[in-house]
């Protein structure tokens, strides 16, 4: 087999030296770590594409993998792609209620048609239901390992069906080539620097693109260690995870773990070995730099240094990394004047810093209105920032991200289209944001924003002055606008009995929006806030559901007036 990141799959190198070689340890629910190496999963690997092969899967078919992270998930994995088809990782049931799930997931496999579903035994009944709501008369094969071996096939051009997350509408398969993806893998490898002998450790779900190819693809690339857990074991436990690293060197994570590991083990974390850890890609959602810098002055005595956070920018229809910042100088960090943000306008910079560590919480004043630069784009990779019409604005300029390079994909499955466009061999990505000294700095997605006093102000912005104002968890919020002929409302959603914090949301709300604005503030138990696979809110879902009257035990605190218009 050829391509570099499957030739393992016909003959996976051993380590000299060593009985056991590399691989994997997962993570199991008592406490320890099974070990599988490279030639016990190529094996296993072997016999799927055989049962595949049996069951009619040619290269270029599209087989659907519905399983949790463990050993069935990364033999069905490498088993589609060593029969030559394309993998499609299903995201398993988590939080959402069964008819939700079912609706999303359904409308995954109907996109991708595909020839297999494998999935558990416990999960077949589930999977079943959802594919005969797709409309498919398949049955679900449930995995085993006790088929023929087959030497892997050469794949075809397609490796994956990466879909997204789905934050702003329904799901979408972005469609990833073999090509896209060792171009996005030597990209990571070079930003890490990664060494021979090198380890990661990852909870992050394998069917989100920083899950798979950040984490599991970039050690397996290049046949190294990995320590793998599921993400509701980092959730029960994440001192856990943190134990990876006095061994491992590498890991990627967005910057809620940061958040929620301090929350749950402060001064405990100084009790760690945290000596190994070297780079940890810090994305996926927008980044509060004085919630990490929280983590790090705790983690200090363990041997954790702010130089392992390295602040990136990506997105699955890029296949995954755009810019990442480099080991080495301190990341920068700056504070924008958010009443001037105007899109194609210059971004006044009220403040300029360089991330530090702190043990202190951060105050409201530090933490409101603070970014930190994502780095440069990665080697071979074009990113600028384009106006309306896609002229490329200068330096400090605020405007959308567009992306060019290897790693592109070439678009949606089945046709499918979505706030980022593929134009001209590029993607303009539907993200904010400016370069500052040839760092990208990113402010959010801009259909997660509204316009108020003749500016852009951005959900996530005013997320972050809640939580500035209130103290209440940055994960247990969202902020949801809406914009159209009756007028713009805002619509807070809180993981959180009423009570005078409500007053501060909504002052802090008003100040950043006007009088204008009509402002709603909604509480809920745990699960009120509607999230993707990869945690981010569902904040259009979220309001739809509001409307409806379908979001249970809600309880709506104040209403300036009601809108009928469009929600961002």
């Amino acid at each position: 087999m050829s391509d570099p990141l499957l030739s393992w799959l016909t003959d996976p190198p051993r380590t000299a030296g060593d009985l056991h070689g590399r691989g994997i340890h997962l993570a199991d629910d008592r406490g320890g770590w099974a070990f599988h190496g490279y030639p016990e999963l190529a094996a296993s690997a072997r016999r799927v594409a055989g049962s595949l092969a049996a069951q009619g899967v040619r290269p270029g078919d599209v087989v659907c993998v519905l399983l949790p992270t463990g050993f069935p998930c990364l033999s069905s994995l490498f088993g589609v792609w060593a029969a030559g088809a394309t993998v499609c990782l299903v995201p398993p049931p988590a939080f959402a209620a069964e008819a939700e799930y079912v609706e999303h997931t359904a409308g995954i496999l109907r996109q991708t048609e595909a020839a297999v579903t494998i999935t558990a035994e416990a999960l077949a009944p589930l999977a079943a239901r959802v594919l005969a709501a797709a409309g498919s008369d398949r049955a679900p094969w449930i995995w085993r390992d006790d088929g023929d071996e087959i030497p892997p096939r050469e794949p075809g051009e397609l490796a994956l069906l990466q879909f997204t997350s789905g934050s702003s509408s329904r799901p979408r398969g972005v469609r990833v080539t073999w090509a896209n993806l060792e171009a996005n893998l030597a990209l990571i490898r070079s930003a890490l620097g990664w060494r021979a002998g090198d380890a990661g450790a990852s909870w992050l779900p394998l069917h989100h693109d920083m899950g798979l190819i950040g984490c599991l693809l970039t050690p397996v690339s290049v046949q190294d260690d990995l320590w793998l857990m599921r993400p509701e074991q980092f959730i029960r436990d994440p001192a856990r995870w943190l134990r990876c690293f006095a061994v491992a060197a590498h890991t990627a994570a967005p910057p809620f773990a940061f958040e929620y590991a301090a929350r749950r083990l402060g001064d405990r974390l100084a009790d760690l070995d945290l000596s190994a850890w070297r780079n940890a890609i810090v994305g996926a959602e927008p980044i509060n730099p004085r919630a990490l810098e929280h983590f790090a002055g705790l983690a200090a005595p363990a041997g954790f240094s702010p130089s392992v956070y390295l602040p990136s920018y990506g997105l699955a229809e890029a296949t995954l990394a755009v810019t990442v910042r480099t080991s080495g100088a301190p990341a920068p960090t700056l504070r924008v004047d958010t009443g001037a943000l105007r899109f194609g306008g210059p971004v006044t910079i009220a403040d300029e810093g360089e991330f530090a560590s702190s043990v202190h919480p951060p105050s409201d004043d530090a933490a409101d209105g603070w970014l930190i630069g994502c780095g440069g784009p990665g080697d071979g990779v074009g990113a600028t920032v384009v106006d309306d019409r896609g002229r490329t604005l200068p330096d400090g300029h605020l405007g959308e991200i567009a992306v060019t390079g290897p790693s592109v994909t070439s678009g949606y499955h089945a046709g499918r289209t979505g706030s980022t466009r593929f134009l001209d061999g590029g993607i303009r990505t539907g993200d904010a944001g400016f370069f500052h000294r040839g760092e990208l700095f990113v402010l959010g997605r801009m259909g997660d924003s509204l316009k108020a006093r003749g500016r852009s102000v951005y959900m996530e912005d005013l997320e972050a002055k809640v939580v500035s104002a209130t103290g209440i968890a940055r994960e247990k919020c969202a902020v949801v606008g809406v914009e159209g002929t009756g007028g713009t409302s805002v619509t807070l959603f809180a993981e959180k009995p009423e009570g005078a914090w409500a007053e501060d949301a909504t002052l802090v709300l008003r100040g950043a929006l006007g009088d204008d604005v009509a402002i709603t503030v909604v509480t809920g138990r745990s699960g009120l806030i509607r999230k993707t696979s990869s945690g981010k809110p569902r904040r259009r879902h979220m309001w739809e559901e509001l409307r409806a009257g379908r979001l249970k035990d809600a309880h709506v605190l104040e209403t300036a007036h009601v809108t009928t218009g469009r929600p961002v």
